[in-house]
């Protein structure tokens, strides 16, 4: 079984996107608005471009995937630190590239440093409200 994160946002998916592939690299391998379902003349103008899917691949095995909200459905966004995205470097190095990257314009949480429990761990709130834990493990990369 796979398991990939997905996320909502308000409007702004794509730019999170955008962001998230300019640290990340790779390419999109779906990208579709709300223009593209059927029936799109029964959402608001102001609605249809809005990202009905997007999804970047970070690794052979997991699949970022968000889409944004439709207002006109009932949806509503609420951000809350119920949901992190745990990435696993594979050294401290590229750890140490991603919370960087990733941390621009948000609000680190905990920086990157050697932790208690043997790890070198930081977390963080990105710019967009999405949290996310940078944890690498020598023993386990």
């Amino acid at each position: 079984m796979k398991v990939n994160p997905y996320l909502n946002f308000d409007g702004d998916a794509e730019q999170a996107f955008n962001f998230y592939k300019s640290v990340f690299g790779g390419e999109f391998i779906a990208n579709m608005k709300m223009s593209d379902a059927p029936d799109v003349e029964k959402l608001p103008e102001n609605e249809r471009k809005r990202t009905m899917h997007i999804s970047l691949p970070l690794s052979k095995d997991t699949i970022l995937m968000a889409s944004d909200t439709v207002p006109s459905m009932g949806h509503k966004l609420n951000k809350g630190n119920n949901n992190y995205i745990s990435l696993h470097p594979e050294s401290r190095e590229e750890a140490d590239r991603l919370f960087n990257g990733l941390s621009v314009d948000g609000k680190i949480e905990m920086p990157m440093e050697d932790q208690f429990w043997g790890d070198y761990y930081g977390s963080f709130v990105d710019k967009f409200g999405v949290h996310w834990m940078i944890n690498y493990n020598e023993q386990y990369s």
